[in-house]
């Protein structure tokens, strides 16, 4: 199998709080008076192809929240999204260990639409973390999508077994590992730390 050389982390739910996930829409309903049903109901469909990136916040936004008038301006509730975003201290700190022994090709692996993606990847550094960002809306393709495994694997020319998989998940680790990764499903960073040293990995 031969030693690990890379490790591909999701961000959302692992080293960062979620960008837009269904606890992030309650706050925001509760925030700004929204019908969090409604919300619900006119994200569903928008939401695959906002994350793919084949859709802009602008027009997500067109068609979830500003479909009718509101009280609140666009500016209002595009910055309470940002700000929703929030780290997770330990994880961040575990990561950093590990990028920092140079042992390891670093990167991210996740399911996020552009705006968000990229105003997380500044205000959070992550350019220290990793080396690139396969992120759902650059690569058009979601997790557990088999495919997104793949291109990854092809992208980088690694081994997947030699590969470590990260996530919160576990659709997303049991997909990872049927393309032949290891991965682990994380719960704490604890937890974490221990899988990987299992694995070989350590700071």
């Amino acid at each position: 199998m031969g030693p690990i050389t890379a490790l591909f982390w999701d961000v959302g739910g692992v080293l960062l709080t979620n960008g837009w996930d269904e606890g992030m829409r309650e706050k925001a309903a509760r925030a700004f008076g929204l019908d969090l049903s409604e919300l619900e109901r006119r994200h569903a469909p928008f939401f695959r192809d906002f994350e793919a990136g084949k859709s802009t916040l602008e027009h997500y936004l067109d068609q979830v929240i500003f479909h009718c008038p509101r009280s609140f301006t666009r500016e209002q509730f595009r910055e309470f999204m940002f700000q929703c975003s929030q780290p997770h201290p330990e994880a961040l700190a575990l990561a950093q260990e590990v990028a920092r022994s140079g042992r390891y090709f670093m990167a991210a692996l996740n399911n996020e639409s552009l705006e968000l993606n990229l105003y997380r990847i500044q205000r959070f550094e992550l350019t220290r973390l990793f080396t690139v960002f396969f992120s759902s809306a650059f690569l058009g393709l979601l997790k557990p999508d088999p495919a997104i495994y793949r291109r990854v694997l092809q992208m980088t020319q690694r081994p997947p077994e030699q590969c470590v998989f990260i996530d919160d998940r576990p659709a997303n680790v049991e997909a990872a590992r049927r393309s032949g990764m290891q991965a682990v499903h994380y719960q704490n960073p604890a937890q974490l730390r221990e899988a990987l040293k299992r694995l070989g990995v350590s700071g």
